[in-house]
């Protein structure tokens, strides 16, 4: 048993952190250089001293940390209301399953008091999240299923923040959130960079805000995580695209990227990418990174979520499945390794035109990126009426716009075509992003049957194309589904000239195949 250390004499913490891997270091770390004074808790003891011995040689920020041994000594080192963020990996695939989150709430509970607030930072199954918030709420507790995106570098600096929870909730870890958040230029959404150790960045908008109840911070971080998907697998084809129509290298890719980095495609993982092609193997000087890695992409669930939700919910996210999709195929490699000794595949060819074929490239890359966004908006508006939330999606796209993974600047625009109209049905009706789709649909349409004749896997952007042409059709062939689902169902077909939702059927089986009303 620990011994019981006097702490009467010691400043409550304004916060606590439970978890101090990567994201909980860090973020432990950016709450105190905004000065709060944050108590920090891990299972392991060790890990707690270790994490604040180093804290204390290179943070200026330290003193502010104050280390606690057990869940008694963490929980009445806070000030009261008590804000305790958990940032511990979570497993539940669904409402019913219990995970380490679940246990690290029954082992706080017993020190709590009414009006607590517990708040979960990590990737937990929105459902899972509902759950918590009726159980603690049932005992007088708040609970926040708080998105957080950024990785490493947005935890420790600053992150997009999506927070859920009651109203009341987000009154209390408002001051601490808007604090810690990236910050965006008001007029512009231009992220606003300088942070370091010690040295908060001051002023500007705060990439956070209430999102609602009842899990929908955790849904909206999962409808964040299924974009990321979708833009990461967008990137990759564009770069096998290069690599395989213009026989390209890393190096020459990385301008490519990097230069469309000062356009409109303007985004962090299109930055992060010019960085990373230009990587050479440490262990190999003279071979790039890239092509000594083994193909296999590893993924956490949360896209497969964000695809699951859309079946769920009925609606179309088909653009972030098939990045989801291109991840298991990844992971196939000894299957994709006997077909490829099988199939023989097209020739590839070498096209002369570089620039052209470029120009084609981008705009099928931003395209698809376009509809990618917009059905994960059109899955955030679906699922308002299932869930009872009323999401302000120009507020989402703005919160997205700095510290999170899928910052980009078109997301002001997405911004301020919900501003102008919200209940806004698809992105794609939104001015700003049809005349991009009719600028760049020529090359678009280009690239990917390019992609079709070569062999080249492109699935994102055949899906998104697909999924477009789709949009834009008054009718579809789902007409002759109907009637062969009545031909083998009696499920019945609508016809054009009745109303609505008034169905009919043929009774295929008599003689004249009479149609009746059902």
């Amino acid at each position: 048993m620990s011994k019981k250390v006097d702490k009467s004499h010691v400043r409550l913490a304004d916060i606590g952190v439970i978890g101090l891997e990567v994201m909980g270091k860090n973020l432990a770390l950016n709450i105190a250089d905004h000065g709060f004074t944050v108590a920090v808790f891990n299972r392991s003891v060790d890990k707690m001293k270790a994490f604040l011995a180093e804290a204390a040689s290179r943070e200026p920020s330290a003193e502010r940390l104050v280390g606690c041994e057990t869940y008694r000594e963490f929980v009445q080192s806070l000030q009261r209301p008590r804000k305790i963020l958990i940032i511990v990996k979570s497993e539940a695939e669904d409402q019913y399953q219990l995970d380490a989150v679940d246990q690290v709430i029954e082992q706080l509970t017993p020190y709590l008091d009414r009006g607590d607030v517990v708040i979960d930072g990590g990737n937990s199954m929105w459902e899972a999240t509902i759950r918590r918030e009726k159980q603690l709420a049932a005992t007088g507790f708040h609970f926040v299923g708080s998105g957080v995106s950024g990785g490493e570098e947005g935890a420790r600096f600053g992150p997009s923040l999506m927070p859920g929870g009651t109203r009341e909730a987000w009154r209390i870890i408002k001051p601490v959130w808007t604090a810690i958040a990236a910050k965006v230029e008001g007029g512009t959404g231009k992220p606003i960079a300088g942070a370091s150790p010690g040295h908060a960045v001051r002023g500007g908008v705060a990439c956070t805000g209430y999102i609602g109840p009842n899990g929908a911070g955790h849904f909206v971080k999962a409808v964040h995580n299924g974009i990321e998907y979708g833009d990461m697998q967008l990137i990759c084809e564009s770069y096998e695209l290069m690599k395989s129509l213009l026989g390209m290298k890393p190096a020459e890719i990385s301008q490519v990227f990097a230069k469309w980095n000062r356009g409109v495609l303007d985004s962090y993982l299109i930055e992060i990418t010019a960085d990373v092609l230009r990587q050479r193997n440490p262990d190999k000087p003279d071979a790039f990174l890239v092509d000594c890695v083994r193909d296999t992409a590893l993924q956490k669930g949360t896209g497969k979520w964000t695809a699951k939700a859309a079946l769920d919910l009925g609606t179309t996210t088909a653009s972030i499945a098939e990045a989801v999709f291109a991840r298991y195929m990844s992971a196939d490699r000894e299957q994709r390794a006997r077909a490829s000794t099988v199939f023989r595949g097209p020739a590839l060819k070498r096209l002369g035109n570089a620039q052209a074929v470029l120009r084609g490239i981008r705009d099928a890359l931003y395209c698809s990126k376009i509809c990618s966004y917009a059905q994960g908006f059109a899955l955030m508006a679906k699922s308002q009426k299932k869930y009872e939330w009323k999401l302000n999606l120009g507020q989402i796209a703005m919160i997205w716009r700095g510290g999170c993974i899928i910052r980009a600047g078109f997301l002001q625009k997405i911004k301020e075509a919900f501003d102008r109209e919200p209940g806004l049905g698809n992105l794609l009706l939104a001015p700003h992003f049809s005349q991009a789709i009719t600028k760049g649909g020529r090359g678009w349409r280009k690239i990917v049957g390019l992609a079709a004749e070569c062999g080249i896997p492109c699935p994102q952007m055949m899906s998104a194309l697909a999924y477009f042409d789709s949009l834009r059709s008054a009718r579809l062939p789902a007409t002759l589904l109907a009637i062969q689902r009545d031909f083998f169902g009696a499920h019945g077909f609508e016809l054009l000239v009745a109303p609505e939702g008034e169905r009919y059927h043929i009774k295929w089986p008599e003689v004249g195949r009479p149609m009746v009303r059902l």
